[in-house]
């Protein structure tokens, strides 16, 4: 939704009639994930995309025909390797879109998003019923699809928070602006937390991880990582964090800094729980110890955080599938 929103809005307010595509479901090779969507207008106009390019002519009539109707519908693709040929799904997957007229529910959920206020989406895949809820689920920030219903939770946009302007974060920084974050860069010293060290970051505070930490909105879709490996830095960081509800905190160090860390936050009353939401040592092992590849590692950790993924290579997801 968030890639379509600035077209949505000039739409809506020229007074177009417009239909919304959603995937829905998809077995074998799908090009897009659930919830991609793509916009039709009665007039002829479109925004977004359900498969790349390989279906949306056909889900372009399809959505003529529900803007005439009123009434919305699933339309499948796919299914056999000739058919799916035919729509473009080369490899025999299978897609469903669920086709429907931009309601006042969705209206409301894309003045919500223009102002990165969280909500979850509920669709019943029947009636075409919406419902709009504030705030997001814990867990994955991914659609599913539970019975009749397709769920999408729409965080805010995802925000890199990195504590400790250290080598690493030169890379990591660089990295996740090419993943699309926001970025903030937190470091109490002055020769750190330079522009010209993070040309990238959308924020740069010169504070104790505390106090930049408090002038923050911390939620599901903050992401935290911590480079200081100091306990004057790490400490603060990780008393802020842990009382809050954000998607991810990871630390750097050794597992035996990480114990020690632990151990204070237990005496200070940290739970069980609450400390296993740490990740540290931080990141996924990629076999190598320069920086971009640190920082790559821990991107691919939050990823699979995120995402909820197995961190597995493709070829043992798939034969696990199999």
């Amino acid at each position: 939704m968030r890639e379509i929103l600035d077209e949505l809005r000039a739409w809506n307010e020229a007074g177009e009639q417009i239909a919304l595509a959603t995937v829905v479901e998809t077995w074998g090779s799908s090009p897009r994930p659930l919830g991609s969507r793509m916009a039709v207008t009665r007039s002829g106009k479109m925004a977004g995309s359900v498969s790349n390019g390989c279906i949306e002519g056909a889900v372009f009539e399809e959505a003529q025909k529900v803007l005439k109707s009123g009434e919305p519908k699933i339309a499948a693709f796919g299914v056999a390797d000739d058919v799916a040929f035919e729509v473009g799904l080369a490899c025999g997957g299978h897609i469903e879109v669920f086709v429907q007229p931009l309601d006042p529910v969705q209206t409301q959920l894309i003045g919500m998003l223009e102002k990165d206020k969280p909500a979850t989406l509920r669709t019943n895949l029947v009636t075409g019923e919406s419902q709009l809820v504030e705030g997001t689920p814990p867990g994955t920030e991914l659609a599913r699809r539970d019975g009749d219903w397709f769920i999408e939770p729409f965080r805010r946009p995802a925000h890199l928070v990195i504590v400790g302007a250290i080598h690493i974060a030169i890379p990591l920084h660089r990295l996740a602006k090419v993943m699309g974050y926001r970025v903030t860069v937190i470091d109490a010293r002055v020769r750190f937390a330079t522009r010209e060290r993070f040309p990238e970051a959308d924020e740069l505070l010169v504070s104790w991880p505390d106090e930049g930490l408090g002038k923050l909105t911390l939620d599901r879709s903050t992401y935290v990582v911590i480079l200081t490996h100091d306990p004057k830095f790490d400490l603060p960081a990780l008393r802020s964090v842990l009382k809050e509800d954000v998607g991810y905190i990871g630390a750097i160090g050794s597992r035996k800094t990480n114990s020690n860390r632990f151990d204070a936050l237990r005496k200070e009353g940290f739970t069980e729980e609450q400390i296993a939401r740490v990740h540290g040592p931080i990141g996924l092992d990629l076999g190598s110890r320069a920086a971009e590849e640190t920082a790559l590692g821990i991107l691919a950790e939050l990823t699979v955080v995120r995402f909820a993924g197995t961190g597995a290579g493709m070829r043992d997801v798939k034969a696990a599938r199999a």
